[in-house]
């Protein structure tokens, strides 16, 4: 039987083009592999196809969404998980997923390598290469993108004189990426950061410059984890989806970055990821009722942290498992209800409570029924600035000689 290798396969411009390229190049049979993340659009089987009809020996899709939600989102969830404090990792999450399934699917095929459709601009070479190694040290990597210079432009022509079955064309040169958790968006004159983006880009949201009554909903969470919307128990893959459609309504989660990829140069992405964001606002001001303050500060460059490995394709890294650990022993008391305005562009914060919270109405009170006791503050002042005290009578004594 001759070699195999599995690819990543999108349906879309490169990882098409790229099954005939490795064939010819390599001289193994391609296996395509379609990993449903939630993306959306075209009906899975017309993708399974497609990759016959592009020289495929075999075509697989793997329907991963509801493992996507729950493995890989309500992970980044908990960690409040936004690169460069903008980005909710759209693209970075939904890679160790599929690089999980190449390498499943490698090993039962007996393939000895695998292959994906990534330049060797981006960031999405290393996510998949690191987790695959991670994960199945024995296979190779290949990637017929990066290792033989197709650029965007010779794949179109390629496709053309094949008459492969693609949507992309000269005219349509954007790069697109989606999942559930959210849309990317890159190339064409988005390459210029002064171009503003136009409102034909976008997809899963509507021009919050158009008024639309507000929406409101209540997000119910246990353990940090969505559980309901509206008191109506959902998975965490619907909970993602019912707020990608309201809060996307109102042109929630658009965002515009020039951001600063793993292989050192600055990219501009336009992304939007309404739930994405919608469940990020409801869950951080879930944790500011009912973490403590030395927790929740400290947790803060927890989530930069997780977030900068996961963007960097360490998602199956020593570090990225210990900095788990510590986010889930955080979440055992977030637990309650946040209400969500949604209008214009913005998930506004308009109510909260726990059943778990740390927030003590008689203590907080400047009314009749205040129990704190003010009396302890000043001595509390005293020896809370003592240590400057000291310092500034030092400072006087050495800058008087």
């Amino acid at each position: 039987m001759a070699e195999r290798v599995v690819l990543a396969y999108s349906g879309g411009l490169d990882t098409s083009v790229g099954i005939g390229w490795l064939k010819d190049a390599t001289g193994k049979e391609v296996v395509a592999l379609a990993v449903d993340v939630g993306q959306g659009g075209e009906d899975m089987d017309d993708i399974r196809q497609r990759a016959l009809d592009c020289g495929a020996v075999e075509s697989i899709v793997v329907d991963a969404k509801d493992e996507f939600a729950a493995d890989f989102l309500m992970p980044a969830l908990k960690a409040n998980a936004m690169y460069q404090k903008t980005y909710p990792l759209v693209s970075a999450l939904s890679r160790p997923v599929i690089a999980k399934h190449l390498a499943i699917t490698a090993k039962r095929l007996g393939a000895d390598s695998v292959a994906h459709g990534c330049t060797g601009k981006g960031n999405d070479q290393v996510r998949f290469e690191a987790a695959v190694a991670a994960l199945a040290p024995e296979l190779t990597s290949i990637a017929p993108v990066r290792d033989l210079a197709l650029t965007r432009d010779k794949a179109i022509i390629y496709a053309e004189q094949n008459n492969l079955p693609i949507r992309q064309s000269a005219k349509n040169p954007y790069s697109i990426d989606k999942n559930v958790w959210g849309r990317a968006v890159e190339t064409g004159f988005l390459e210029d950061p002064w171009n503003a983006p136009i409102e034909d880009l976008y997809e899963y949201t509507q021009d919050p410059s158009v008024f639309k009554e507000a929406d409101e909903v209540v997000i119910t969470f246990e353990a940090g984890i969505p559980v309901a919307i509206d008191g109506v128990a959902l998975s965490p893959l619907a909970i993602i989806e019912k707020l990608n459609d309201v809060a996307g309504k109102h042109g929630v989660g658009r965002i515009d970055v020039v951001e600063d990829r793993l292989v050192g140069i600055k990219s501009r992405e336009v992304y939007e990821a309404p739930g994405a964001i919608a469940l990020i606002a409801a869950h951080e001001a879930l944790e500011s009722l009912t973490l403590e303050r030395d927790v929740s500060r400290y947790k803060r460059g927890v989530e930069a942290e997780w977030s900068n490995l996961v963007y960097d394709g360490l998602w199956f890294s020593g570090l990225k498992r210990s900095l788990d650990a510590f986010i889930d022993d955080t979440q055992k008391y977030v637990s309650g209800e946040i209400r969500l305005k949604l209008q214009g562009g913005r998930a506004v914060v308009t109510g909260q409570k726990s059943p778990t919270s740390l927030y003590d109405f008689s203590l907080a009170t400047y009314d009749t029924g205040d129990t704190f006791d003010q009396s302890l503050s000043k001595g509390f002042i005293e020896l809370w600035s003592l240590p400057s005290k000291i310092a500034a009578r030092r400072d006087a004594a050495v800058d008087g000689h």
